[in-house]
């Protein structure tokens, strides 16, 4: 079974126009993965795979990863290595951020890098 409000991953590999072969191989899977994936033999990929669908699919990983409630191994490193970053997640976990919320800080740090 495939998360509820998600389209299954078949629809989305399909709107894509690629075979469970196809998708498999440019994600660096094999397609019997694949097939038990999008069958609901197996649960939901690791947030890493999910990330090398996405970009195989040409879709933002950030949806599926939140339902899932997954991060991807790169962004637990460069998080868990930093202590600002550590402490910046912790004082918006305690604000309670709304995904608007989430959204303008990212606009915000966005706008940092272009002004340096």
């Amino acid at each position: 079974m495939w998360l509820r409000g998600l389209a299954p991953p078949s629809a989305r590999r399909r709107a894509a126009g690629l075979s469970q072969r196809v998708l498999a191989a440019r994600a660096g899977l094999d397609f019997t993965y694949i097939s038990k994936v999008e069958n609901g033999r197996l649960p939901p990929p690791a947030a890493d795979t999910i990330v090398a669908l996405s970009r195989v699919l040409d879709s933002p990983p950030e949806d599926l990863l939140a339902l899932t409630r997954k991060i991807p191994s790169v962004v637990h490193r460069t998080v868990s290595a930093s202590p600002a970053a550590q402490q910046f997640l912790r004082e918006a976990q305690e604000l309670a951020l709304t995904d608007h919320e989430w959204t303008q800080l990212v606009q915000l740090l966005r706008g940092l890098r272009a002004v340096h």
